[in-house]
């Protein structure tokens, strides 16, 4: 009843906001061949990142050539448009792109005012620490009276303002406006700790001379939510964008992947035969072939497989899955059922 309501709402917010150039998305992607996915325009290292010859790599990246897949049949049926903050919401509001993968968090305010509509969760990100392995601490709780690097009149300054006076821990800032001077001051034992979002953390470790040296320690102390957006008023497409986002989930908890989803087909379980479109087109309901699916983990694999080649232990940021593991195993990535 709760998931009926919460639809009706964003329906109906959706087309009070929106005019009707967003009301024929799929229609429109189709004819032009391809989706257009606007990405961050600065480097974001495991999320997108252009090589010098143009071509895109990251998390953000494969949720877009993964949409593609399941839209058009193909995962190279997609454009990126590099796009800076000021620039995201008008080229989605206009329909310059059609889903727009943001580095900035999930919020009310941007749900609310901004004329979009967050599809779901892609990557559990928050700020925490980076810390030399040999301190010999595995929590940030062991290091009352430790300095701390962190980027001054920001959140996070805030962020650990707050963290550490609610445990009564004493605390000393190393504060700068410019991020490189933190990281090196980190790296000469200017401080104990480094502070920031822990996507970002992980990059700068990689970078250090001896990565393995430094651990991330398992707190987070804010939410930073990050996913895939659409514009409202386009309630056919909204739903593409967020069940390509459960669909990626959903293929790692049933075991399907890039290599096995041919034979995957042919399983005996309901669940894998209906998520493949095997037995059932749910695929109809959304305006999609009964294979999307299939076509979609075939080519790009499942979210497991995506975050460990971009974010994880195949790529350089090795990064825990941590709060992006599946809900079986520690996380909160959950699919809702596909039936």
């Amino acid at each position: 009843m709760l998931c009926q309501a919460a639809l009706c709402l964003l329906a109906g917010a959706g087309a009070a906001a929106a005019g009707t150039e967003g009301a024929q998305t799929l229609d429109a992607v189709r004819k032009r061949g391809h989706l257009a996915c606007g990405v961050p325009a600065s480097a974001a290292p495991g999320f997108a990142v252009a090589d010098d010859k143009g071509q895109w790599d990251g998390l953000y990246v494969e949720f877009c050539h993964a949409m593609a897949a399941g839209v058009l049949g193909s995962k190279d049926a997609v454009r990126f448009i590099p796009l800076t903050a000021g620039e995201r919401t008008e080229a989605l509001s206009s329909g310059t792109v059609d889903v727009l993968l943001p580095p900035v968090a999930w919020t009310l305010s941007r749900d609310a005012e901004l004329g979009l509509l967050y599809a779901g969760v892609l990557f559990y990100d928050g700020q925490g620490f980076l810390v030399r392995r040999g301190d010999a601490v595995t929590s940030v709780l062991e290091l009352s009276g430790s300095s701390i690097c962190v980027l001054s009149n920001t959140t996070a300054e805030q962020g650990v303002a707050d963290f550490f006076k609610a445990r009564q821990m004493k605390y000393q800032l190393v504060v700068s406006e410019r991020w490189p001077e933190l990281v090196k001051s980190y790296a000469g034992g200017g401080c104990t700790l480094l502070t920031g979002d822990v996507s970002l953390l992980a990059h700068e470790r990689s970078r250090l001379g001896r990565p393995a040296e430094h651990l991330l320690l398992p707190e987070l102390i804010t939410k930073e939510p990050l996913g895939p957006v659409v514009r409202e008023g386009d309630d056919q497409w909204f739903r593409i964008a967020r069940w390509t986002l459960m669909a990626l989930v959903s293929a790692e908890e049933l075991g399907v992947s890039s290599a096995n989803a041919d034979q995957m087909r042919a399983s005996q379980f309901q669940d894998v035969r209906r998520l493949l479109g095997a037995d059932q087109s749910l695929g109809q309901a959304l305006g999609l072939a009964e294979d999307w699916v299939h076509r979609m983990v075939k080519q790009t694999g499942n979210y497991g497989e995506m975050f460990e080649r971009n974010l994880g232990a195949k790529s350089p940021l090795r990064l825990e899955r941590g709060l992006n593991a599946l809900w079986s195993k520690g996380g909160l990535m959950y699919a809702a059922p596909f039936r």
